[in-house]
Parts: structure tokens; C-alpha cells; sequence
């Protein structure tokens, strides 16, 4: 369980765990395993789902050898997932190394980490990146897996899912590129359920100001029937209800946003919550796994962190799972 902190709300945001379901808002519907794997999609005569790994914000060496970084115990975590899954894949939010994005940071500390599962990793770039000029680091480490023309964008299909990965670094006539692109590939590709990503945010109560700019990235996935926003950017993890392009809550037609940046970088201050802002964690690495199925979805965040290696001053618990169906109705149904 989380701890809903009320009393500490303030110490809360700083250092710990908050539960906005209990603390401000009724629950957006927590479940039992079963119960999420059934929403997901595995019913009688549906498929199981593809289960995905994600998260940003990664391999910081600069203060411990690679084996011993944050990096490592999240690449752990999920490294134990794919193999127990030969389908499962991984989707890295941005910011893989630290700090400038260059060649020997991707060889020296993202490789030995999530490096050794980089051949089942969907990558979309972050500010850290581009510390390097035009991103050189990141598109020459992943090649063809960065997508085409070393733009930073592009999308795939994964069983019912229909995944776009956007480059939030994009400004001016690149940016404008970008969304046309999207638009049109939306339009080309009227999945059941789609979910896009990206490294900075739109939504979060980190520390990082919202990045306005993907507003309208936001507004044209409402306007396609998207389902699901991942970002990383803040070193924290948050969930949000379903809301559109302006912050509003909406049941029918919202995207839910997680902002998962605790892939392995140190942890960072959160702010004052944000509207329809449903869980907020900054005491904790690990990953969000998604089961995708073909009617809908499940969410589960896994935290890397040993609770023995400090037992004098354990972070609170974390434990966020639930589900949710997809917006749009298959032919038939």
C-alpha cells in the first residue's frame, strides 16, 4: 500500500510516497492481478497481451561503476522479465545516459546495464541527448532502432497496439514536421488501442516545467482515440486520470499519462501536485510494466529497490497497479 501522508503532504512531495486516490480524489481502479489481466485482455477467446517494460531517465555513472548504479538494478529487473517472456519488449524514455549523451556514456554505462537488452528496446531520445550535437550518441547506438533519417520519431505495431515514439526535443519547423507526420500516421493506422511516448512530459508535479510544446501532440492522439502517454524527464514516477490537451479530466476521451523516469538516475523533489495527478513516487527506482491486450490494458510499476540495503531508513512501500480498457470499439464488438 501507499501512504497517503496527509499530515506530511509537504514532506511527502520532497521525499516520499503520496496516493492521490486515497489522499484527494477517489481510486481510477486498482486490481487484483487477475482482475488486470482480464481488462488487458485475456478473456475467453482474447489474447494474453504483450507486456512491456518502460522507463527513462538511466545510467548515471558518474558517481559508481556501472555494476553498482541504479541503472543496474532496474536493467535487472527487467532483464528477469524478458526472460521469462520471449515477447515482452522494452521501451527506453529518454535521457539513457548521463550527462551528455556522448559515445563512450552509452559504451562505458548504458551497454553493460540496459545495454545488454538493447536488441528488444524501442529508444525515443531526451534533453540529455542532445547535450551531444544533433543527438550524435544516441542515433549512432541505436541505428535503425532510433527510426528513419535520425529525426528521433516513429511508429510500430505491437499485437493490437498501434506505438508511437516522438521526440520531445524537437522546436520550431522540426516540431511543426513532427506533428504533421503524426497526424498522418495516425490517420494511416486506426489501431484498437495506441499508446505514444516521449521523454519530456506534458503533465507531471516534478520539478521540470510542462512541456507546452506537445500540447498539440496530445490534442492530435485525443483526436485519433489514443489511450496511454509514457514520459520519463522527471526523476520520479506519476500517474494520471484520463484528461485532454488541456488538463481537463475526462473519462471517455482522456489519455492517462505515466511519467516514469526511474530507470536508474538519481531520484529528484517533486512539487505541489498537479490536477488529476493520482499517484506520485520519488523514493524509488524501477520500472512500470504494461500488459497490452487487445481490448484494453494493465499497469504494474516494479520498484528495484531493496528495502534491506537501508533498514534504518526504508522508503516507503510502493505498489501501483490497476487497468483499464481501450477507447475505441473493434468491428464486431
Amino acid at each position: 500500500m501507499l501512504s497517503t501522508c496527509r499530515p506530511l503532504l509537504l514532506c511527502c512531495l520532497l521525499t516520499g510516497a503520496v496516493d492521490a486516490s486515497a489522499a484527494d480524489a477517489p481510486s481510477s481502479g486498482a486490481a487484483a492481478p487477475s482482475a488486470s489481466a482480464a481488462a488487458a485482455g485475456s478473456a475467453p477467446g482474447r489474447t494474453a497481451g504483450i507486456t512491456v517494460y518502460a522507463a527513462g531517465d538511466i545510467a548515471d555513472c558518474r558517481y559508481s561503476r556501472p555494476q553498482f548504479s541504479g541503472a543496474a538494478r532496474t536493467a535487472g529487473l527487467v532483464e528477469a522479465g524478458l526472460a521469462q517472456d520471449a515477447g515482452a519488449v522494452v521501451l527506453s524514455l529518454g535521457d539513457h545516459t548521463y550527462p551528455e549523451g556522448v559515445a563512450a556514456e552509452f559504451q562505458h554505462c548504458y551497454q553493460p546495464t540496459w545495454g545488454r537488452f538493447k536488441a528488444r528496446t524501442h529508444p525515443a531520445p531526451g534533453n540529455h541527448e542532445y547535450a551531444t550535437r544533433d543527438a550524435g550518441g544516441y542515433f549512432d547506438y541505436f541505428g535503425a532502432q532510433a527510426g528513419p533519417d535520425r529525426r528521433g520519431y516513429y511508429s510500430f505495431e505491437l499485437g493490437a497496439w498501434h506505438l508511437v515514439s516522438l521526440n520531445s526535443d524537437l522546436h520550431g519547423a522540426a516540431d511543426a514536421a513532427q506533428l504533421l507526420w503524426l497526424k498522418d500516421d495516425l490517420a494511416r493506422h486506426r489501431a484498437r488501442c495506441t499508446l505514444a511516448y516521449w521523454h519530456a512530459p506534458l503533465y507531471s508535479s516534478g520539478g521540470h516545467a510542462a512541456s507546452t510544446h506537445m500540447r498539440a501532440v496530445w490534442r492530435a492522439l485525443v483526436d485519433a482515440g489514443a489511450d496511454v502517454v509514457l514520459s520519463g524527464h522527471d526523476h520520479d514516477y506519476e500517474r494520471f486520470a484520463p484528461q485532454d490537451a488541456d488538463g481537463r479530466a475526462d473519462a471517455a476521451r482522456g489519455i492517462r499519462q505515466f511519467v516514469a523516469g526511474t530507470g536508474g538516475a538519481f531520484l529528484t523533489p517533486m512539487r505541489w501536485p498537479r490536477p488529476n495527478s493520482e499517484v506520485r513516487d520519488n523514493s524509488h527506482h524501477g520500472v512500470l510494466k504494461l500488459v497490452l491486450g487487445d481490448a484494453g490494458y494493465a499497469w504494474d510499476f516494479l520498484s528495484a529497490d531493496d528495502p534491506a540495503a537501508a533498514p534504518d531508513f526504508p522508503p516507503p512501500a510502493l505498489r501501483d497497479s490497476g487497468s483499464a480498457p481501450c477507447h475505441q470499439t473493434a468491428p464486431g464488438d
